[in-house]
């Protein structure tokens, strides 16, 4: 038996080119499938969970917290390169910058510096439940880790002060 007869038939059931169309025709079909059905499948194979994160800008300058405080951060979505995540900021407030500092003695005690403020954001995004490693973008997500904060209007480098991963 041949594997392409006088006729064109893949051991002489099927033509080739009849074959070829077919197979494009699955691969088109499994493509959309996966496109409408893998946000399901990862959800069922992988539940996820929130994250909250708390990070902190710390020592701001006056320009810096007014800005922030004027372009208004709450409920902005975070970026990550050229394009948003699904992370963002649920909550913003601006503390005293605290800085240890030496007196004449010698002792180091803690002083409230009078011009610079700490800024606090508080982002949530989802990840799945069971990752070593969790990340908003590329970036992973850990107490005391540096961050680079960044939507829309606003980019800076945040300490990680607190993460917490709930149902």
């Amino acid at each position: 038996m041949k594997i392409i007869n006088e006729k064109g038939k893949l051991f002489g059931l099927i033509n080739i080119v009849d074959l070829l169309a077919l197979l494009a025709a699955v691969a088109v079909i499994g493509g959309i499938a996966w496109k409408l059905l893998a946000p399901q499948v990862v959800e069922a194979v992988s539940p996820t969970v929130t994250l909250t994160a708390q990070m902190r800008v710390r020592g701001a300058s006056p320009f810096l917290v007014e800005e922030v405080l004027k372009s208004e951060q709450i409920g902005k979505q975070l970026v990550s390169g050229n394009s948003y995540v699904d992370a963002k900021v649920t909550d913003m407030w601006v503390e005293d910058y605290v800085v240890q500092v030496q007196c004449a003695d010698g002792r180091i005690v803690n002083s409230t510096d009078p011009v610079k403020k700490d800024i606090v954001f508080t982002v949530e995004t989802r990840v799945n439940k069971n990752t070593p490693s969790p990340q908003i973008g590329t970036q992973e997500v850990r107490m005391g880790r540096t961050f680079i904060l960044k939507t829309n209007d606003f980019e800076n480098t945040c300490n990680i002060d607190s993460v917490v991963m709930s149902e």
